[in-house]
């Protein structure tokens, strides 16, 4: 019974957040193509003032070089500033209790982490953090990261209503979706999860919550988490994470949590469609997204439980935490509340998954925007079967722009599979021996396996710009710092230049009337079509490692 209500609490949360996405899609639909929204009389002013202050125009509009550019020059002054904080911020700020700086690679890492919303940490804040380089170091970066992806995907989408060739402009995008999105509801989210007991405040460092074998400090925890959950970033105001009671103190704010993370995911696709003018195109693709969502959770929650993560090991419930931490992963926020080593191999696999495919959610606006590159690939080969040019929104799929999609699917195993045989051809994995035990793993064959998942699952997860962590073995190392910074950075930029590029063809590309042969996307043959393209193209990249990894560990 009480599984049963915990089932049907996650389901009335993800009503909610449905109910909410398309109203909220539409906004921000109308936000990124400059059409009247709500709020207009209080920030254009404020938004024009912060134009003039850069210099910028707003009326001029961006090429692929020229936006892919700007990106990447933010970018980079973004991984400056973040690298500088965390180098001298035992000279700049006051040091807590126990404080230690990080090395010169984990620098690197942690740099790479937070500029790109992965938050994968190799290191613990209560330790190699201050207060205020946790804030000006990371919290900086947590809002700058999501609003330059959602401007990247934003602008991808109106390459399918532009004929000039051009996108947009880079800065216009960064500073409405920062004044129109991430700054105001993140208050709003902080404010909330102040309402529910979770401290912001600023006092001297002391020994915080319930942590007391390792110092720390309390801070303003409730609008650091706010923007961590809103952005998809992932990291926290302590190692624990949100199994900590100071960010996560009460089932309401675990499931508000799981709110905030899944809002804009799913908001994302009616963001598409209000873009493209063409409403009935969210659909397809919200129905892939539930349907491997949903799948994927029953999966989990089917194999979880012991002799998996014991029953001690969940603060408010199998079903909660579990489905907390399934969402968690799935819109690639990577915020963790349970210990992934110590899951069932079948959970395991699930979570996997869901990093291998990155779009169902997905982060904000990347995920949307990977799902709809799996989209074009659907319809070029649709459109083949059919002996037709293919074509999507009444533009032509040009021969770039397969070949770019087709790159946007080929690195991301790539970026996965060699640094995962890199650390071992190389000698860098730790013995099995040095590997958390788990519950389930007693043989040679188990325990191996579960090491290979372990370091299967930190690029993985790097990779996929996710940030949770299986944190089953010492990956504080120069070659897991250095190599993993490299994989995290080709994560996120190549796919999001390249999603530029393929926007810009769709922007150069002339009208074209229907006909007999044009694909139908918006129906439910095209949302099972794309579905199944999804399952099928994710399991042929990746089965041979689940097979080594999760599926080797049953039975072993």
């Amino acid at each position: 019974m009480a599984d049963f209500a915990a089932i049907v609490e996650i389901a009335v949360v993800l009503a909610i957040i449905l109910a909410i996405a398309a109203p909220f899609g539409d906004y921000l639909g109308r936000v990124y193509t400059n059409r009247p929204a709500f709020g207009d009389r209080i920030l254009l002013p404020v938004e024009r003032r912060v134009y003039r202050v850069l210099g910028v125009s707003a009326r001029e509009s961006m090429g692929f070089r020229e936006y892919a550019g700007a990106f990447l020059l933010f970018s980079a002054l973004t991984a400056a500033w973040m690298f500088a904080m965390l180098t001298f911020q035992s000279d700049l700020f006051p040091q807590p209790t126990g404080f230690t700086p990080m090395s010169w690679d984990t620098t690197v890492h942690t740099t790479a982490s937070f500029l790109t919303a992965t938050d994968f940490t190799h290191f613990a804040p209560e330790v190699n953090m201050t207060p205020w380089g946790n804030l000006l170091a990371l919290g900086v970066p947590m809002f700058l990261a999501p609003a330059a992806a959602m401007s990247v995907v934003a602008a991808f989408a109106r390459g399918f209503i532009r004929k000039d060739g051009t996108l947009g402009n880079f800065y216009v995008d960064i500073v409405r979706s920062l004044t129109r999105v991430l700054l105001p509801l993140a208050l709003v989210g902080g404010v909330v999860l102040v309402v529910l007991s979770v401290p912001d405040a600023f006092p001297p460092p002391l020994w915080a919550g319930p942590h007391a074998s390792y110092p720390g400090f309390a801070g303003p925890v409730a609008g650091f988490q706010s923007i961590v959950y809103l952005g998809s970033n992932g990291g926290a105001w302590t190692s624990a994470n949100v199994a900590s009671s100071l960010a996560n103190p009460s089932i309401w704010t675990q499931d508000f949590g799981l709110g905030l993370f899944l809002l804009l995911p799913f908001a994302f696709p009616f963001a598409f469609a209000s873009i493209v003018r063409r409403p009935g195109e969210a659909w397809p693709y919200l129905g892939t997204i539930l349907i491997v969502f949903v799948a994927g959770l029953a999966l989990f929650l089917a194999f979880e439980g012991p002799p998996g993560l014991s029953l001690s090991g969940y603060r408010f419930g199998v079903v909660p935490d579990s489905s907390f931490q399934f969402a968690s992963v799935y819109s690639n926020t990577g915020s963790n509340n349970l210990n992934i080593a110590g899951l069932a191999p079948i959970p395991q696999m699930s979570l996997l998954f869901g990093m291998f495919t990155q779009n169902t959610p997905g982060s904000d606006g990347v995920g949307f925007g990977t799902l709809l590159v799996f989209a074009l690939l659907a319809i070029f080969i649709g459109g083949l079967m059919v002996g037709r040019t293919p074509e999507y929104l009444g533009k032509r799929i040009s021969l770039t722009s397969v070949k770019w999609t087709a790159l946007i699917l080929l690195y991301h195993p790539v970026a996965i599979l060699i640094p995962t045989a890199a650390a071992y051809i190389g000698g860098f994995v730790p013995s099995t021996s040095s590997f958390a035990t788990v519950p389930f793993c007693a043989g040679s064959v188990c325990s191996n396996a579960h090491a290979f998942t372990s370091v299967l699952y930190e690029f993985t997860s790097e990779a996929a710009n996710n940030g949770s962590g299986m944190s089953s073995f010492h990956d504080v190392t120069p070659f897991f710092n250095l190599v993993g910074a490299a994989v995290i950075l080709i994560g996120r930029f190549l796919p999001m230049v390249a999603m530029l590029k393929i926007g810009s063809e769709f922007a150069r590309s002339n009208s074209l009337p229907p006909g007999p042969g044009t694909l139908e996307t918006r129906s439910l043959t095209f949302t099972l079509y794309l579905t199944l393209l999804l399952i099928v193209i994710s399991a042929l990249l990746f089965l041979p490692v689940i097979a080594l990894g999760p599926l080797s560990q049953i039975g072993g």
